[in-house]
């Protein structure tokens, strides 16, 4: 995710300009983000329904799983209050774990076929 977004954000500025690279960039920040996060809440969520290891408490959980909607939705407030062509970056840079996704899925096919799988 990191590879596509310092490839993809330099791309949207040079395409379309500086606000949209602007949003591109806290869409991108603001996606990485939310998957940490999401990835975090779930491996609290399997520690306390599986008791391995610590378990953290379920008031921070939930906590982290709603905060993570308000960050995306200050982020489209803040932007489209101050640029409203910058909404468009912003909602790319969103979809961030998207093109992580596919390049992993690509890697794997490949892999694959490379050792006869």
């Amino acid at each position: 995710m990191l590879v596509a977004a310092t490839i993809l954000v330099p791309a949207s500025w040079l395409s379309y300009g500086m606000p949209v690279a602007i949003g591109m960039a806290a869409g991108c920040a603001i996606a990485w983000l939310n998957f940490h996060w999401l990835k975090r809440v779930v491996t609290g969520f399997t520690e306390r329904v599986t008791a391995a290891g610590v378990p953290q408490p379920a008031s921070g959980l939930v906590l982290r799983f709603f905060l993570r909607y308000l960050l995306m939705a200050l982020g489209a407030y803040v932007i489209f209050r101050f640029s409203p062509a910058s909404v468009y970056g912003l909602f790319a840079g969103l979809f961030l774990p998207v093109a992580g996704i596919a390049c992993e899925a690509v890697y794997e096919a490949y892999a694959g076929l490379r050792h006869g799988l």
